[in-house]
């Protein structure tokens, strides 16, 4: 993909970065800005998107950093208003319709199912309702928010809904235990300034797309990773902050992957499990043939979860 289009398109993520990217930001000093962890954890500021298909990609990567590091980590989640509107009309990118396809080629890049035809069927207007609508959750309970994260990026990436539609958001925050009508007030609310608080963050950190992830230590020092990277990168950014910190284990058979996480993609399992692709799938095949597992298929991958 060449760099003028990505550079004025977020919604055109670039496979050979494992960016969307955003134009004008230059990167800045943050460590000053924001407050490290007051103990031996490592803080990682996670600037990210729900409708960003490269973070939908890390999905994997970040799931087995909360198994191995997640006693010796705080992920501290930013919004960073990938779509704003659709005025500015650049970089090959004029309408909704238009990122359908490159939906479909960023799944096969990272493996992960994402349907494009969501933006032919019910194409969302702006990234900026679901960011807020996180925001809000956030105001509920942390670990919630993470969960309606993920409900609604299974949502828009695999099931096409809209979820800069209230109904729908509202859907997803029942799904995890969220106090709905609570949600709808801190949405039309407070949460609309914490977004906004975001997004003046983002501009402050020269965030410049999606996903960035900052790591921190207590002193001062930071590593920063831009885009969607092997897992190695960001375990070594972990290790390069507190050297002393040792990775938990943890088993690797599905009931106990299944228990930490209700859904899972193939590339997730083998990514949590250690087994290989091919072999991930088949297992994850053979469960839901037997009910243990509930399989939804899309044109370009599936996803598994617990039956009920």
């Amino acid at each position: 993909m060449k760099n003028e289009t990505t550079n004025t398109n977020p919604l055109l993520c670039d496979p050979e970065t494992g960016m969307c990217e955003v134009p004008n930001n230059e990167t800045k000093d943050v460590t000053s800005n924001v407050a490290q962890t007051s103990d031996k954890k490592v803080k990682l500021v996670y600037f990210t998107d729900p409708i960003c298909s490269s973070c939908w990609g890390i999905e994997p990567q970040l799931r087995k950093l909360k198994l191995e590091y997640g006693n010796n980590i705080d992920i501290e989640y930013r919004m960073g208003g990938l779509l704003p509107d659709w005025s500015y009309n650049s970089g090959g990118i004029n309408k909704p319709s238009d990122v359908a396809h490159h939906w479909d080629e960023v799944s096969g890049h990272y493996d992960m199912p994402i349907d494009g035809d969501i933006w032919l069927e019910d194409p969302l207007n702006s990234s900026y309702p679901p960011s807020i609508a996180f925001k809000a959750a956030q105001l509920q309970d942390e670990e919630k928010a993470n969960l309606f994260m993920r409900e609604i990026r299974e949502m828009v990436f695999l099931k096409k809904i809209n979820i800069a539609k209230w109904e729908h958001l509202a859907i997803a925050a029942e799904n995890v235990g969220l106090n709905v009508e609570q949600l709808k007030t801190d949405f039309e609310g407070k949460a609309k300034k914490l977004f906004e608080d975001d997004l003046k963050t983002a501009r402050d950190f020269g965030v410049r797309g999606f996903p960035t992830i900052f790591f921190l230590d207590g002193t001062g020092n930071k590593e920063t990773i831009y885009g969607s990277k092997p897992y190695a990168f960001y375990e070594t950014a972990i290790l390069k902050m507190n050297s002393t910190i040792t990775k938990s284990e943890y088993s690797k058979n599905w009931e106990t992957l299944f228990s930490k996480y209700n859904s899972l993609t193939a590339k997730e399992f083998s990514v949590l499990s250690g087994t290989p692709r091919i072999e991930s799938e088949n297992l994850l095949n053979e469960l839901s043939i037997k009910g243990e597992l509930k399989k939804l298929t899309t044109k370009n991958g599936a996803i598994w979860s617990l039956v009920k």
